[in-house]
């Protein structure tokens, strides 16, 4: 099985700043941001969402609120909406925009950050959305499930794979630095966790027994080598594109989407890895309060559409859509071990017993020290 291939870096826009809104298309753009919102920032970024103008059959704007990695495929995705849209329907559309780290997305929409839509990593952000009754519809009841993207976790090196690096154990070896986010504010995070705490259970059960034990020391002892916890996957990566580490765990598609520019990395796809599944909803009582649904409801089908989806699999995920994905399919590679999330129980378990207060990664940060 090939477990590594060559592949580019994208000289990618990666932000450090604290949140902000990005105007696009209004002929001049703000910069956007990777890390987690500050008080102040939030509160800017709610007033500006409170005054967002109702439709009025000649322009309407719409709020996304989304996590750190889709920056990239959005700059693609909204001008293409808006110049479709602007055809059908003589409006048209503003988008404000805010990327960070998807826990930190979904605190700023509950704490009044007023999104209209949110795309984000992980389906435990969207359902705390849901909890403090901002989202209102069952936005899983689509065909496919409200999940707008997918793809897997992998390893990134550097070109030439100098560490000899082929799967979860080589990350392990004395002097590889290894950089991963922190789940306290990333979703990617838990997805690169799950993918190695998953590793752990498999490879115990092909030896004979699943054991949770021996899945906690491949994390733990993966921590022990662990160089930076930045706040987002995309910070994550600024952090890798400036030589820092020898590893980076992270999306396949943050590695793939790198080929197109020539800046040289190597993916390596261990033989046990989880599929990743990204939802997207709208957010119901921000809408019904901006009186924008009709433009942002054609913005989320949008999303699922075959051009929307072939800029997502152009940028390295893998498409929800069957035929999208079949013209795509020489692109991945799929390794025999995948899992998914069932795989560790469901989002309920593992976010309970591997992030819970008091559970696995918590107890791993205690015993393996701060970073």
């Amino acid at each position: 099985m090939k477990n590594f291939k060559t592949l580019g870096l994208v000289t990618a826009a990666l932000f450090t700043a604290s949140i902000a809104l990005t105007a696009c298309g209004s002929g001049s753009t703000k910069t956007a941001s990777t890390s987690a919102p500050s008080a102040a920032a939030t509160t800017a970024a709610t007033a500006a969402a409170s005054t967002t103008p109702k439709a009025d059959g000649g322009k309407v704007t719409i709020t996304v609120g989304a996590y750190s990695i889709l920056k990239e495929s959005f700059d693609v995705i909204l001008p293409k909406f808006k110049e479709e849209y602007k055809k059908k329907t003589g409006t048209t559309v503003e988008f404000q925009e805010s990327y960070v780290a998807s826990g930190s997305q979904a605190t700023a929409i509950i704490q009044g950050f007023e999104a209209d839509i949110a795309p984000l990593s992980l389906e435990g952000d969207i359902q705390k959305i849901v909890e403090k009754g901002l989202i209102t519809h069952d936005w899983k009841n689509t065909p496919q499930k409200g999940f707008v993207t997918t793809s897997i976790a992998a390893i990134g090196v550097r070109e030439g794979n100098p560490k000899g690096i082929k799967d979860w154990s080589d990350l392990t070896k004395p002097g590889v630095e290894v950089l991963i986010p922190n789940p306290s504010t990333s979703g990617g995070a838990k997805w690169d966790i799950n993918a190695v705490y998953g590793a752990g259970l498999k490879i115990s059960e092909a030896a004979g027994k699943q054991d949770p034990a021996v899945a906690k020391d491949l994390v733990a002892k993966i921590y022990k080598n662990i160089k930076v916890l930045d706040k987002s996957g995309a910070d994550s990566l600024a952090t890798f594109d400036k030589g820092v580490g020898d590893a980076i765990i992270t999306y396949e598609n943050e590695l793939v989407a790198r080929i197109q520019t020539g800046k040289k990395y190597v993916e390596v796809i261990p033989q046990y890895t989880t599929s990743i599944e990204n939802p997207v909803a709208i957010i119901d009582k921000y809408v019904d309060k901006h009186g924008n649904r009709v433009a942002v409801q054609a913005f989320y089908d949008y999303l699922f559409s075959a051009d929307a989806q072939k800029v997502f699999a152009d940028k390295g995920f893998r498409s929800v859509l069957p035929e999208v994905a079949k013209q795509y399919e020489k692109n991945y590679t799929t390794p025999p071990g995948l899992f998914n999330i069932e795989y560790l129980g469901g989002w309920d378990k593992v976010n309970k017993e591997l992030y819970g207060k008091g559970a696995i990664w918590e107890t791993i940060l205690a015993e393996g020290g701060a970073k």
